[in-house]
Order: C-alpha cells, then sequence, then structure tokens
C-alpha cells in the first residue's frame, strides 16, 4: 500500500509542478509579449507578436492559479504543513484529542461533503458561460465550468481524507503530537 501511496504523491506533486511550469511559462509569455511590442521593428517584421494576440494569458494564468490551488490543497499539502492553534489540543490528555479529532473530523467531512450538491447546482448555472478570452486559445468548448470543477474534486478529496482520518483515530487513537525539542539560546 506504501508503495501506491508514494506513486500517488508522486504523480500529484508532479501535476502541481506542471501546472507551476504552465503558469510561469504564460508569465513570462505576458511579459514578453507586452515589452516587445514597444520595439518598433518586432511590430512590422512580426506582426503576430501583437498583444491583442495574447489577450488569453491573463485569463489562462488565473485558471491555473484556481488550479493549482485547489490540486495542491487536495493532494499535495500535508496536515503537518498547515499552521494549527493547537494549545488547547496539546493540553489534554490522549483520549480527549481522540475525541477532538473525531469530532472536528467528522464535522469538516460533513461541511465539504454538504456543500456538494449547492455547488453543482451553481456549475450547473455556469456550464453556459464561456470564458472571455481561452476561446481564442482552446477554441469555443471551455466553459467556466471546466475551469471551476476542481473544487468538486478537493470537495471529495478533503472530505475523503478527513474521514480517513477519523477512521484511523477511533481505531488506533491519535497519534502524539511532534514538539520542537530545541532549546532557545538565552538572551
Amino acid at each position: 500500500m506504501s508503495r501506491i501511496q508514494s506513486l500517488f504523491r508522486t504523480l500529484t506533486e508532479a501535476v502541481a509542478a506542471a501546472l507551476m511550469a504552465a503558469m510561469f511559462g504564460t508569465f513570462i509569455l505576458q511579459v514578453l509579449i507586452r515589452y516587445t511590442a514597444r520595439i518598433e521593428w518586432v511590430a512590422v517584421n512580426l506582426p503576430w507578436l501583437q498583444p491583442i494576440n495574447f489577450s488569453w494569458t491573463l485569463e489562462f494564468c488565473l485558471a491555473i492559479w484556481v488550479w493549482l490551488i485547489f490540486w495542491g490543497n487536495a493532494f499535495v499539502v500535508r496536515n503537518q504543513d498547515h499552521v494549527t492553534f493547537d494549545i488547547l489540543y496539546l493540553a489534554v490528555p490522549p483520549r480527549v484529542r481522540r475525541g477532538f479529532a473525531i469530532v472536528t473530523g467528522l464535522a469538516i467531512a460533513i461541511g465539504l461533503l454538504a456543500s456538494i450538491s449547492p455547488t453543482w447546482d451553481r456549475f450547473m448555472v455556469l456550464r453556459l458561460k464561456k470564458t472571455a478570452t481561452l476561446g481564442d486559445l482552446f477554441g469555443d468548448w471551455i466553459r467556466m465550468r471546466d475551469i471551476y470543477m476542481i473544487y468538486i474534486v478537493f470537495l471529495f478529496a478533503v472530505a475523503a481524507r478527513y474521514l480517513w482520518m477519523v477512521w484511523h483515530a477511533f481505531r488506533y487513537g491519535v497519534e502524539e503530537p511532534v514538539l520542537p525539542t530545541e532549546k532557545r539560546p538565552n538572551p
């Protein structure tokens, strides 16, 4: 099972890296087009480099940004990577921590799963809306629903992760928190 998990983690990180690379490349293209448009010989000799032909780059970067945020938080970012305010959690005994983990995990999972239906209803409206400029690049088939569909994936993935954590806490308890062991130097 750990080999499958490792392969899945590597794949999801590769997708996130590809999204970052695509966004960075598009951003560099935006800058290049913006500044070469002011050079007269470029405008004369390379008319296809006119900024009007690259209006899609901003919307493309924004769409990739949406995908990167939700993809990364659904599959790449681990619970240990989040900032937590755990003073109360660390102050209680392990049995109470287990209860906290089960209750909060269920609350988060139920909240995310409950929001899927209203979100899907909104997506049915978004299936009619076209993007402003991505049609120039990809054709007329891209809809706003396609851009935001990653949010549904995010809702399912994070809810599943929290349900797994609830099951693990219920079955095996919670792990002891890892506290920093370094001593601070005296001032």
